[in-house]
């Protein structure tokens, strides 16, 4: 990120990226997008594909937990000063329901669940377009100064 983008809070900063199209790297490579931001909850969607796929013919795991962990990671930055950044020390994934190239679109909606001076709790879900859940995730965050 560049140093203007460094010197504002984290929804600033979140806001910004989301409102220049800019996505995580990691979001790309899976191919899931930022599409909302807001204090305390971040939503990010995405559209399981065959390149997600495990060897038994579903979508990975690693999937879901990458987009719930986002979710979670930008939920905490969203609440951040200019001089804090985090890191994930845990994440605890529950699948529901298996996701193929069929599902369609997924909306993955963190929300800050409690944020303290050194760590954040938050938790996250994953719900198909028909509002099926499809996987949850809770989050124990290291807030960090930068």
């Amino acid at each position: 990120m560049d140093a203007m983008i460094q010197a504002r809070d984290g929804l600033a900063q979140a806001r910004d990226l989301l409102a220049r199209g800019v996505q995580p790297p990691i979001g790309r490579t899976l191919d899931f997008a930022l599409v909302e931001v807001e204090r305390g909850r971040a939503v990010f969607e995405g559209t399981p594909q065959e390149m997600h796929y495990n060897p038994m013919g579903g979508v990975h795991g690693g999937y879901a937990a990458t987009i719930l962990d986002s979710a979670c990671g930008f939920a905490v930055l969203s609440m951040l000063q200019a001089d804090q950044s985090f890191t994930t020390l845990e994440l605890k994934v529950s699948y529901l329901r298996g996701m193929t190239d069929r599902t369609g679109p997924i909306r993955a909606e963190g929300r800050i669940v409690n944020m303290g001076r050194r760590v954040a709790f938050a938790e996250a879900d994953i719900r198909d377009a028909d509002g099926r859940l499809m996987a949850t995730a809770t989050s124990t965050l290291l807030v960090l100064a930068k």
